[in-house]
């Protein structure tokens, strides 16, 4: 037995396909009606409800059926309906419709596409047809559809994209671009991949052959800012010039307030004006001629007050310059870099003319004429390349462009300390010069002296000394302080000549000169080459030196020896003073004689008696005797008159172990004895402090056991007075404890008592309360159930009856009568249809008497 059901009722737009087995061919029900399914049909789909496209809608049927001129659909011979494989329709407004077999709803009904103002639709043709202008379409064609409007779409068409216009606002422009060959909105022909741009304000919707590349910003110019522009092929701009491939230029407020660039010309950027004031100039490189073009290699001076932009290629070749002024004192050194005429000197040479030309007052006719005949002509002042001049002060100057500037001097003011070196580089001489404001010629410069690395470490340690760290300038004269009571030796390179300069004196070297600088022995022993100095200190000074002696006796002994010093000089006296410098090293030569002198003394004596006599010996040994046997009071060096006049002997100490053992021994000894004498005296002191200290002693002992009987006695009485208080009240306090304590516990027996009861009055009140509101909230409770209850009643009887009231109204009295009377016979009738004499319907939940049933059925009638 088949599932399906033989009885189908299809309600109003809806519809089923239903295949005959028999031809198998699928056909479409549709409602409202109840369909009685044969048995060799079979229900394939359904009911389903029909296709309904509102108002502004469409949809597409996927393999639609075909039709003919007067919209019938077509069957084949077996009357099964014709199909359009593989098509599509689309479907607009209209009663709802049902889906025939093989035809498919694509995707849901959609809305028609509403295109908006300044928006259009970009559609592509897939097929070849002809709209409904008559326009013929093929495959691949594009077109827009421009709103405002109502796109009513076709199966032929498909929507590529939604193009919307831009908008050109003031100072705006788009940049276009043909895809293909087209004709844009002004009716130009365009070349693909021709650009160009479109600058007026509104909206504006590109062609479907248009492609938008850039939306292009004026440029705004101002007094101060103009455009640099670069033409990236040859065309004519907006003002009409022609403009070359590659050239360049500028764009400024008086050609337009604002520029938009072309599509052929490339912004290389902003150029910012150049202001000169009164008091500044420049120099541009490669500037532009009056015909527009760039004279390259050349040079234009430029002046202030004055404002330009530089063109393109234009550069300063300094910056922007402030204009020389020069002081009295000052001046300009200047060189030609190539030939030209010296305006500016034949102006200055033409004023100064004016100015020392006499003025005569006419007062006879020859008078007259010669004061009335004109002043002979300035000679022009022509430089060559390579020149070299001074332009002084005090003026204002502008360098021209054939003029380099040096330097920029000044007149070097020079105390009598003071001075320069001043080379000429024509010459080559040096010379300096001290004690003058100097201002150096054309051709002269500052020379620099350079010294020897020891000599500038001196120099400098001086000016250390004064507090200046600053490193010697070398264009100035060097110049050393010598010391009071110095000397200080200068050698001329030049003139072969040396010269000694007494201090206190400032000694400045000229430019052959050289200092001598003086290398002296120092540390003790003396060690050559210690001391640096410029300058040779005349004494009186002292000198010390450790000498190594043996005395006859061969003991070997270390003498620190100290020598009084100074040189006899006569400072006028060009022989002697050149004496000095005569010894090198006349510390180390001194201490070498004087020390082969006392080694002398020394070695003829033994060391008893040289530990005796030893100032003696050595200052015999030094200064020698006279012819009374006296000896003498100073020993002098005449090479460079070097003059010893004392000799102090700090210490002597022996050098060999055995002789200092010896010495060491004999002292010990001394100091043994000393020591014994003394703590001898210092027992017998000793022994009789304590004889007097025992004696305090005991006097003290007795004292002190007095002082503590009676301490002890005091002690006593205090500790029985505080036992009798102590047991006194120990028994009132235990006593007033144990009443305090009695009444304590009563007090809180009470105050318990009253809290419990406090406690159960405050439970008990608690325990009712609680009661009376769970009560009343239960009678609250089933007070609103009950009324909902009611209300739940009330309002289903109102459903109820205005339910069968409307169905009553609906159905209608006169329905409701023939219902009434057509029940017996139409069951008569459909009794005789089936051939039964009888039947029972039932929905199993009613009881029915068969008993009775089945008589009647016997002997029974069917009605008629």
């Amino acid at each position: 037995m088949s599932s399906e059901p033989s009885v189908i009722r299809i309600k109003p737009y809806y519809y089923i396909h239903v295949l005959d087995n028999n031809t198998n061919v699928t056909r479409v029900e549709v409602g409202p009606q109840t369909f009685t399914r044969q048995d060799h049909e079979k229900l394939v789909s359904g009911p389903d409800p029909m296709i309904m496209v509102p108002p502004r809608h469409y949809c597409i049927i996927a393999n639609p059926v075909a039709r003919d001129e007067k919209k019938r659909v077509i069957a084949d011979a077996h009357h099964q309906v014709k199909l359009k494989h593989g098509d599509e329709e689309v479907k607009f407004e209209q009663d709802p419709f049902p889906l025939y077999p093989g035809e498919k709803l694509y995707g849901k009904v959609s809305p028609l596409q509403v295109v908006a103002p300044n928006t259009a639709l970009r559609l592509k043709a897939i097929r070849d047809f002809t709209d409904e202008n008559g326009v013929a379409r093929t495959a691949g064609d594009e077109w827009l559809f421009e709103g405002p409007g109502t796109y009513i779409p076709r199966v032929e068409v498909q929507v590529v994209e939604v193009a919307r216009a831009r908008i050109i606002k003031p100072n705006q422009a788009l940049k276009m671009r043909a895809r293909k060959l087209t004709t844009d909105g002004q009716k130009i022909e365009r070349q693909a991949g021709e650009e160009w741009l479109v600058k007026t304000v509104g909206a504006y919707l590109p062609g479907v052959d248009e492609e938008v590349v850039d939306t292009l910003n004026a440029f705004t110019l101002t007094d101060k800012k103009a455009l640099h522009l670069k033409s990236t092929k040859t065309f004519s701009d907006v003002f009409g010039k022609v403009r070359k491939a590659g050239a360049e230029w500028l764009v400024t407020i008086n050609d337009a307030e604002t520029h938009i660039a072309d599509v052929y010309e490339e912004v290389v950027g902003e150029v910012k004006i150049t202001s000169l004031n009164n008091r500044q100039y420049c120099v541009v490189l490669d500037p532009w001629g009056k015909d527009g073009k760039p004279r390259l290699g050349q040079k234009e001076l430029r002046k202030g007050e004055v404002s330009f932009f530089l063109n393109p290629g234009e550069r300063l070749e300094n910056g922007i310059q402030n204009v020389y002024v020069l002081a009295q004192e000052e001046a300009l050194l200047l060189k030609a870099k190539e030939a030209f005429t010296d305006e500016y000197a034949s102006k200055q040479a033409a004023a100064k003319a004016v100015a020392t030309q006499p003025q005569v007052a006419p007062t006879t006719g020859k008078e007259k004429t010669a004061a009335a005949a004109p002043a002979a002509p300035v000679p022009k002042v022509v430089r060559n390349a390579g020149d070299r001049w001074m332009l002084h002060g005090p003026c204002d100057f502008v360098p021209p462009v054939e003029v380099e500037i040096v330097e920029r001097r000044t007149a070097i003011p020079l105390d009598e300390n003071e001075g320069i070196y001043v080379r000429d580089i024509r010459t080559g001489k040096v010379r300096a010069v001290c004690g003058e404001s100097y201002m150096l010629k054309p051709n002269e410069e500052l020379w620099k002296k350079e010294l020897p690395k020891v000599v500038e470490d001196l120099l400098l340690k001086e000016r250390t000394a004064e507090t200046s760290t600053e490193e010697r300038d070398k264009t100035r004269v060097a110049t050393f302080r010598a010391p009071h009571n110095s000397a200080v030796q200068i050698y001329d390179y030049k003139e072969k000549k040396s010269r000694v300069v007494f201090g206190p004196e400032l000694v400045m070297l000229g430019p052959d000169e050289q200092f001598t600088v003086i290398s002296l022995s120092g540390d003790k022993p003396k060690r050559p080459h210690v001391i640096k100095s410029l300058a040779l200190l005349l004494g009186p000074d002292f000198m010390t030196d450790i000498v190594i002696v043996e005395t006859a006796d061969h003991a070997r002994l270390s003498l620190k020896l100290s020598y009084n010093w100074y040189f006899e000089v006569e400072k006028n006296n060009v022989e002697q003073a050149s004496k000095l410098f005569q010894v090198p090293d006349f510390v180390g030569d001194s201490c070498k004689a004087i020390a082969s002198r006392v080694r002398g003394a020394v070695a003829s004596v033994s060391f008893d008696a040289f530990h005796r006599n030893s100032a003696k010996v050595i200052r015999r040994a030094v200064f020698g005797a006279d012819d009374n046997d006296k000896i003498r009071n100073k020993f002098q060096f005449f090479a460079n008159n070097l003059v010893i006049t004392n000799i102090d002997i700090q210490s002597v100490e022996p050098v060999d172990q055995r002789t200092r053992d010896s010495l060491q021994k004999s002292v010990q000894l001394a100091i043994e004895i000393t020591t014994k004498s003394q703590e001898a005296s210092a027992k017998h002191e000793s022994s009789r402090l304590e004889q007097e200290a025992m004696g305090r002693l005991e006097r003290q002992k007795i004292h002190d056991e007095a002082e503590a009987e009676k301490a002890r006695r005091e002690l006593i009485k205090l500790q029985a007075e505080s036992a009798a208080v102590e047991s006194t009240g120990q028994a009132t306090a235990e006593a007033r404890a144990r009443a305090e304590a009695a009444n304590i516990e009563g007090e809180a027996a009470v105050k318990q008592a009253e809290l419990a009861a406090d406690a159960m009055k405050i439970k008990s009140e608690g325990d009712l309360l609680q009661l009376r509101n769970r009560q009343e909230a239960e009678i609250a409770h089933q007070r609103a159930v009950n009324d909902l209850e009611i209300k739940r009643a009330k309002e289903l009887a109102q459903i109820e009856a205005k339910k069968f009231n409307d169905i009553v109204e609906s159905i209608g009295a006169d329905t409701i009568q023939s219902i009434a009377e057509s029940g017996p016979a139409m069951q008569a009738k459909l009794l005789q249809g089936l051939g039964l004499k009888s039947f029972l319907i039932t929905d199993g939940n009613s009881p029915i008497n068969l008993f009775n049933t089945a008589s009647g059925l016997i002997g029974g009638d069917l009605p008629q």
